[in-house]
């Protein structure tokens, strides 16, 4: 016996689900704004610049990394 499958059926793909995906997408982005931002406080330390452009510096260079990699990895799966 053959099962036909519905017209309303999907297949199943195989390989990791989608949320598994963007779940380790997120972690990524934390970690680069995270570790961009601990640089820059750290070099914001070593100076002796009362305004904090540097933990402000790197803070958005590392935002702007983050997104890149995003639109990278997004322009990927298209």
């Amino acid at each position: 016996m053959s099962k036909k499958s519905s017209p309303n059926e999907k297949p199943k793909i195989s390989g990791t689900p989608t949320y598994v995906k963007y779940i380790g997408l997120s972690f990524q982005l934390f970690g680069v704004i995270g570790g961009g931002t601990y640089v820059g406080w750290l070099v914001q330390q070593q100076s002796n610049i009362k305004f904090p452009v540097w933990l402000l510096l790197f803070c958005f260079l590392s935002i702007g990394i983050a997104f890149y990699q995003l639109w990278q990895s997004m322009k990927q799966d298209s």
